[in-house]
C-alpha cells in the first residue's frame, strides 16, 4: 500500500465522521474485521453482547442525542440475522439506523441458486431490504458522493434504516481517497426519489380554512414532528387555544402540564383522550401515519363526526384507504406546524370546557382496576414515577405488554424530558437495548427504563454492557410471573388454557435480584410504600446502574381497553375508540359523550 493509499474501510469511516457520526455500537466478527479496525481509532466504540442490542441502541441514541450520531457494525451471517428485529423496529417507526455489515470476499459469494459458498455467508442485503429505505452490497469501492447519498437516505424525507453490506476484500482494498472524491456514477439505483410535496404555506392555508369553520377542533401531534419543532411552538399553541393530543411516538412533544394538552389517544390509549378525539369536528393530524393502533382496529368509526386533515410526508400513508381523510396534505409536518400555529383563533371556549370536564371525570387510574393484596398497583406506580422523574431524565417505556400499556396510559411527561418507545413492531426485549442507547447518548442524565419481566428476559445479556460502562440507568422490572398480556389473552379467549405464559405453564423466570447481582448491578425488591422508602430514594438519586423489582399481581387488570362486540349479523368486531371497557355509568357516559349521542 503506497503512502497515498488507505484501506477502503478507513476511508468510509472518515466520511461518516464528516457526516457527524461519533459513536459505533458493535459486535466483533471476522467478516467485518477491517470495518472494526477502522472505527477503533476514529469513533467512540461501544461493544455489546448481542447484535439486536446494537441496532436498538443506535436507533434510540440518534433519537435523543443532541451531540453526534451513532451507527452499528455487525459481521456477516448471524450478525445480520440477529439485528433484523432492530432494523424492522426502526423501519416501522421511521427512525434512522445506519448499519454497516460484513460479508464474505467477492470471490466467495454464492452463485444464483446456491445456498452458501463463503463461511457465514447469507444473502444479507436481500434479507434486510424489505425493512430498509436503502440496502446495498458493495462488491467494489464507491465514491464519496455515492456513499454519502446512500447514508443520507436514512434521515432524509421519511427516515428509516440503511444497510451497507461490504465484502471483506472491499473493506481492506487499498484506495487513494482523492480518487473517490468525484462520483463514478450515481446512487440513483439505491435511492427512491421524493414525491412532489406541497409548499408548507399551501398546506397551512388548508388548515386555516378548516379551522375557520371548526366548533370543536383538536390537533394530533405525532412522532413525525420533531421534539425541537414541537417545543418551539408551545407558546403559539397556548395562544391559539386548540386542544392538543399526542400519539405514543409523540409522547414527549407536549408536556403533560400544558394547559391545552388533553392526552394520548390510541387503541390502548387514555379514555378521556379517545373521547375527545372522537368528538372533534375538525381533526388536524401532524406527522402521524394514522395506523391501526392509532385509529383503532375499527377504523371505519375513527373520528366519526369529524373532517380529518392529515399532514404526512409519505404519499403511501395518505392513500392507503384507512381511515377516512378528507384533506390529505403531502408535506413536511415540521415545516407546516409553525405556520398553522399563526392562524386565526375562533371562540371554542365551550368545547375547551367540555374537554376539561371529560378529563376530570375520567382518571388515568380506572377505578375498576383490581390489584391483589401484597402487590403494587401499576397505574399508581407510574403516576408516582412521573412525579419522581425530573425534567432532565430520559424515560424509556418498553415496547409491548402491560408495562408498556400502563406507561403510555399513565405517565405524565415533563418539559425537557425525552420519552421514547417503539410500538409498531411491539417486540418484547426492546427495553434494555433502547435504554442502553439513550444512556450512552446522555451519560450526564439519568435514564429510566420500565420493562416487564418477560420482555426483559429476552435480552438481559446486555446488562453486561450497562455494567462495564457504569451507565446511570435505573431499571424497573414489572415482575408478574412471565407474559401477562399473553396470559390475559389465553384467559379471555381460551378459558384459561395457559401455555408458555408463566411458570405453571412452562415458562421460567429468574430470581431477579440474584441475576442483577451476577452482573455487578445492585438490585432490590420494592416495598408497597416504595416512593418514600429511604433505601429506594438513596438508590434512585445515586449515580450509576440500579435495578428495582416491582411486584405486580399476575392477575392484574389493565383498564381501560378496547374490547370486541357482536355485530347484528353475529360476527365480531372491535369497538371504536370511544367505547372502551369497562362501560361507564350511564350518567357519566351521557356527560362525556355529549356529541356522540
Amino acid at each position: 500500500m503506497s503512502t497515498d493509499e488507505m484501506k477502503y474501510a478507513e476511508v468510509m469511516v472518515g466520511w461518516l465522521r464528516e457526516m457527524g457520526y461519533t459513536h459505533c455500537f458493535l459486535v466483533s466478527g471476522g467478516n467485518a474485521m477491517h470495518l472494526l479496525d477502522a472505527v477503533r481509532s476514529q469513533m467512540t466504540c461501544i461493544p455489546v453482547v448481542h447484535e439486536v442490542s446494537a441496532g436498538i441502541a443506535v436507533e434510540y441514541f440518534n433519537e435523543v442525542s443532541d451531540v453526534g450520531k451513532a451507527f452499528a457494525i455487525v459481521t456477516a451471517g448471524p450478525g445480520l440475522t440477529n439485528i433484523v428485529t432492530a432494523l424492522a423496529g426502526a423501519f416501522l417507526e421511521s427512525r434512522e439506523l445506519l448499519l454497516l455489515g460484513g460479508q464474505v470476499k467477492t470471490t466467495d459469494l454464492a452463485d444464483p441458486g446456491m445456498r452458501q459458498r463463503g463461511i457465514q455467508e447469507i444473502a444479507g442485503r436481500d434479507i434486510a431490504e424489505p425493512v430498509c429505505v436503502a440496502a446495498v452490497q458493495l462488491t467494489a469501492p464507491i465514491s464519496r458522493q455515492e456513499f454519502m447519498e446512500i447514508v443520507e437516505r436514512g434521515y432524509r424525507d421519511r427516515p428509516g434504516p440503511v444497510f451497507v453490506e461490504v465484502c471483506l476484500d472491499v473493506q481492506g482494498a487499498p484506495v487513494n481517497p482523492a480518487d473517490l472524491n468525484h462520483p463514478k456514477g450515481s446512487a440513483d439505483d439505491f435511492l427512491p426519489r421524493s414525491s412532489y410535496r406541497l409548499e408548507p404555506s399551501v398546506a397551512a392555508a388548508v388548515i386555516d380554512a378548516q379551522m375557520a369553520k371548526a366548533k370543536r377542533p383538536a390537533w394530533l401531534i405525532g412522532g413525525g414532528v420533531s421534539r425541537d419543532a414541537a417545543r418551539a411552538v408551545l407558546p403559539e399553541l397556548r395562544r391559539r387555544g386548540v386542544p392538543v393530543l399526542t400519539t405514543w411516538n409523540g409522547i414527549d412533544r407536549v408536556p403533560a402540564d400544558e394547559p391545552m394538552f388533553f392526552g394520548r389517544p390510541n387503541t390502548w390509549g387514555q379514555r378521556s383522550a379517545n373521547l375527545i378525539m372522537q368528538q372533534t369536528d375538525q381533526l388536524i393530524v401532524f406527522g402521524s401515519r394514522l395506523g391501526l393502533q392509532q385509529t383503532g382496529f375499527n377504523w371505519q368509526e375513527f373520528a366519526p363526526v369529524a373532517e380529518v386533515t392529515q399532514v404526512e410526508i409519505d404519499e403511501v400513508e395518505l392513500t392507503k384507504g384507512h381511515p377516512h381523510v378528507e384533506h390529505p396534505l403531502l408535506a413536511d409536518a415540521n415545516a407546516v406546524l409553525p405556520l398553522a400555529c399563526n392562524g386565526p383563533v375562533g371562540d371554542i371556549s365551550e368545547w375547551v370546557a367540555f374537554c376539561r370536564r371529560v378529563t376530570e371525570l375520567l382518571p388515568l387510574d380506572d377505578p375498576e382496576n383490581e390489584t391483589g393484596e401484597g402487590f403494587i398497583a401499576p397505574y399508581q406506580f407510574v403516576l408516582a414515577l412521573s412525579d419522581l422523574c425530573t425534567s432532565d431524565d430520559v424515560v424509556i417505556p418498553c415496547s409491548s405488554g402491560g408495562a408498556n400499556t400502563v406507561m403510555q396510559q399513565a405517565f405524565l411527561p415533563k418539559a425537557g424530558q425525552s420519552v421514547l418507545n417503539s410500538k409498531g413492531l411491539a417486540s418484547m426485549g426492546y427495553g434494555l437495548g433502547a435504554a442502553l442507547g439513550a444512556a450512552c447518548a446522555h451519560r450526564d442524565r439519568r435514564t429510566v427504563l420500565v420493562e416487564g419481566d418477560g420482555g426483559f428476559a429476552q435480552n438481559l445479556q446486555d446488562l453486561a454492557t450497562v455494567a462495564v460502562n457504569d451507565l446511570n440507568m435505573k431499571i424497573f422490572i414489572f415482575a408478574n410471573d412471565g407474559y401477562a398480556s399473553i396470559r390475559t389473552t389465553q384467559r379471555n379467549y381460551f378459558d384459561g388454557a395457559y401455555l408458555g405464559c408463566d411458570e405453571r405453564s412452562g415458562l421460567g423466570m429468574p430470581d431477579w435480584p440474584t441475576l442483577f447481582h451476577a452482573f455487578g448491578i445492585p438490585a432490590i425488591r420494592l416495598p408497597l410504600a416504595w416512593d418514600d422508602d429511604p433505601e429506594f430514594l438513596e438508590a434512585w438519586n445515586a449515580t450509576g446502574p440500579f435495578a428495582f423489582v416491582v411486584p405486580i399481581d399476575p392477575e392484574q387488570t389493565y383498564y381501560p381497553k378496547i374490547s370486541s362486540r357482536v355485530r347484528p349479523d353475529g360476527g365480531m368486531e372491535s369497538n371504536p375508540l370511544h367505547m372502551m371497557s369497562p362501560d361507564l355509568p350511564e350518567d357519566v357516559a351521557a356527560e362525556v359523550m355529549r356529541y356522540l349521542l
